[in-house]
């Protein structure tokens, strides 16, 4: 047997040691971050290691998180019927095309791409190393692409420049979009891509993959919030609000990183109760 087969176990155990080491200082440090908004509330569970995706779930917590999932869809889509049905009328005749809006975002990573696990873990042995290269992140591949569905708050034209962040008072948004992003309304023709396993009830927001490449060279460890479904809502939505600038994208990374390492039915129970509120107040929207 050659030497370099011998090798293989111990060098692919010391990149997962590495790789642990690497997200246990992540979750630290956004922890720490000064300007991050408190969110006591969530309960922490106690873990021998960090969390990295969605396999390091108990079995029983993914299926409970499924059945919650699924459970609160069709319940959702069976009362709110009669108001997706205004909601549609509303929307074609407030503006001209569509009245729902595709668009494809980015899901679920639990993919790396191939390359050398020698020199791998050569360059993550150090920790001071690593922050400086930065760079198991971008040996991540980034998460499945779905089609999402929401209502069309905004003109057809909207991005007839290229993509680009709403912001607060855009004119692109139609008269009724306002009213829509308020109350999250346009969100519920998203109840859909959760029953088709595209989504989560609760988990991190899932974002467009022309904006990931650039997130994920400005903020350490970005990509590490797609270890999870996206969610119709979440912590980071939750107390975070809408993101549209470097520091709320990075504090939105802070509460994805702190949501997967206490992902638990009770928590996402919690957050449900505190996304009533949310949509009630119409607070964090634009």
């Amino acid at each position: 047997m050659s030497t370099h087969c011998l090798e293989q176990p111990v060098l692919e155990q010391n990149s997962a040691i590495a790789d642990r080491e690497l997200l246990a200082d992540l979750v630290q440090e956004y922890a720490q971050l000064p300007d991050l908004p408190p969110a006591d509330w969530l309960s922490q569970l106690s873990l021998e290691r960090p969390r990295r995706d969605i396999r390091c779930l108990t079995g029983w917590t993914r299926l409970g998180k499924r059945c919650m999932d699924v459970a609160i869809a069709v319940g959702l889509l069976v009362v709110l019927a009669p108001v997706l049905g205004v909601v549609a009328l509303l929307v074609k005749l407030t503006s001209p095309g569509p009245v729902i809006f595709r668009q494809i975002r980015t899901g679920l990573n639990l993919r790396t791409k191939p390359n050398d696990r020698r020199s791998r873990s050569m360059a993550i042995a150090d920790s001071a190393e690593r922050r400086t290269s930065g760079d198991r992140r971008g040996e991540q591949a980034y998460g499945r692409p779905f089609v999402m569905y929401k209502f069309r708050t905004m003109r057809t034209d909207a991005e007839k420049d290229g993509a680009q962040f709403a912001v607060k008072g855009d004119a692109r948004v139609t008269s009724i979009g306002w009213f829509l992003r308020r109350t999250r309304l346009d969100e519920l023709p998203q109840l859909w891509n959760i029953l088709k396993g595209d989504m989560s009830f609760v988990g991190p927001r899932p974002e467009r993959p022309e904006f990931i490449e650039s997130l994920s060279k400005e903020i350490p460890g970005y990509l590490y919030r797609l270890g999870l479904k996206p969610g119709l809502t979440g912590l980071a939505q939750v107390v975070n609000g809408y993101d549209n600038n470097i520091e709320s994208f990075r504090r939105k990374v802070a509460f994805d990183l702190l949501y997967l390492q206490n992902c638990s039915l009770w928590n996402d129970l919690k957050i449900i109760v505190r996304t009533a509120s949310v949509v009630i107040t119409g607070k964090g929207a634009l």
